[in-house]
């Protein structure tokens, strides 16, 4: 994994889409920087009595096209400049899926496997204490990260809900069904990164069907996305977590795996493997399919050379270095881009706000149609983007078509003197 700075990432990713477009350097430069950062340190009392210190952070990068939006991670590399990019790269993901809502981006610095679950509700409510100035179903609307899920967003949306003393089920999405969240939100992220990778193969005239997958990383989005394509006939011949891969010539059940990781805490030692492997050696395995999950500067310029895969659909968020990405596109390997591919997790989180606006909830089934329509129009509209405009590839189609869009909300919005 590289120790290039995602924020550095994010920026040469905008400056290298802003060259296709006829704008100023002063309204690249506003896009390419967080309008305000929260940065806290929160106080929070131990089950033994002591008192720790957690630095914690809320990034609101752009809000031209709705309220910030995005989700908030509890890890140790939580840092600043991480959660500017995430910030940033949330702006583009829902321009890129044309929702109306912003980016945002939040984080705390902790292992969350270090503490009890009292202790996690203390720090979560303090932090949401923080936070309650900042967020509103109108302002910033957080959502579930690294290492977060629904019992964070429930208890973010309680602290909320009582310091205003109102009902707001829209100022938090990801939330668990019975306090107001959305059908389909937790397959969201794997099933739109499969959707996106199921459009990429029919563009290159190929089936995803026996296609060969691998899938670096086996948290909530890298599972799910095995699943849902070995659904689709693909066969998942390699899996990885932070303990290392497996591999088998034939194709492993994704939810058989999920149990044996449940049960033991890694893939590591499954039964039906053939072999074990480093994350390394995963992502350069010849498989047709490719699906970076963990975090982000998995694939850095030293690795790009080795990898093999035909198409790679991005559900991590970064998970590929700007000099990896060009060294990709110069071989030929198709790259789905995470704000397309893991779009999924953002385009239900809307779709979730808009129930709580309404109070009126959909079906599972027509989350997933949405969200696969979503999906589909947009994919084939950054396709639209990279021949008619002669792109190097379909991520800076995605800058591009985002930008654009952006960029037209603030004009249309004017400048205050």
């Amino acid at each position: 994994m590289s120790d290039v700075n995602p924020y550095q990432s994010l920026r040469t990713q905008i400056d290298e889409a802003a060259e296709y477009l006829d704008v100023s350097d002063g309204q690249i430069e506003r896009l390419k920087n967080p309008e305000r950062i929260l940065e806290t340190n929160l106080s929070v009392e131990m089950d033994d009595g002591s008192v720790e210190v957690f630095r914690a952070y809320r990034s609101q990068f752009n809000g031209d096209r709705g309220p910030y939006k995005g989700g908030i991670r509890y890890h140790p590399q939580v840092s600043r400049d991480e959660v500017k990019a995430l910030s940033g790269w949330m702006v583009y993901k829902t321009a890129t899926s044309d929702i109306p809502l912003g980016g945002g981006k939040g984080g705390i610095v902790i292992d969350p496997a270090e503490y009890s679950e009292s202790e996690l509700e203390r720090i979560t409510r303090a932090f949401a204490k923080e936070l309650t100035p900042l967020i509103g179903a109108d302002r910033d609307v957080p959502a579930p990260d690294v290492n977060t899920g629904q019992r964070e967003m429930n208890w973010i949306k309680d602290t909320y809900e009582t310091i205003e003393n109102t009902t707001e089920p829209g100022v938090i999405t990801g939330k668990d069904l019975s306090s107001g969240g959305s059908e389909g939100r937790v397959e969201a992220t794997g099933r739109s990164t499969v959707v996106a990778a199921r459009e990429a193969f029919d563009y290159l005239g190929k089936d995803i069907e026996g296609a060969t997958v691998a899938v670096q990383g086996y948290g909530n989005a890298g599972w799910i996305a095995a699943k849902l394509v070995y659904e689709m006939g693909a066969d998942v011949v390699a899996v990885s977590d932070s303990s290392g891969a497996i591999y088998t010539e034939e194709s492993f059940d994704p939810v058989a795996v999920k149990e044996f990781k449940r049960e033991t805490g890694s893939v590591v030692g499954y039964s039906d493997a053939e072999d074990e492997l480093t994350n390394d050696e995963l992502l350069t395995l010849d498989v047709d399919l490719l699906i970076p999950a963990a975090l982000e500067n998995a694939i850095d310029e030293s690795l790009a050379h080795e990898i093999s895969a035909d198409v790679v659909s991005e559900a991590a968020n970064g998970p590929i270095t700007p000099a990896a990405d060009e060294i990709l596109s110069d071989d030929d390997v198709l790259v789905v881009p995470d704000i397309l591919a893991n779009a999924g997790g953002v385009v239900v989180s809307y779709f979730e706000w808009v129930q709580n606006r309404q109070r009126f909830y959909w079906s599972e089934d027509r989350v997933n149609e949405e969200l696969d329509a979503t999906i589909v129009e947009q994919f084939w509209n950054l396709v639209d983007a990279y021949e008619d405009r002669e792109l190097p590839s379909l991520r800076t189609a995605a800058y591009v078509v985002a930008l654009q869009r952006v960029i037209d909300a603030g004009e249309q919005a004017g400048r205050w003197p």
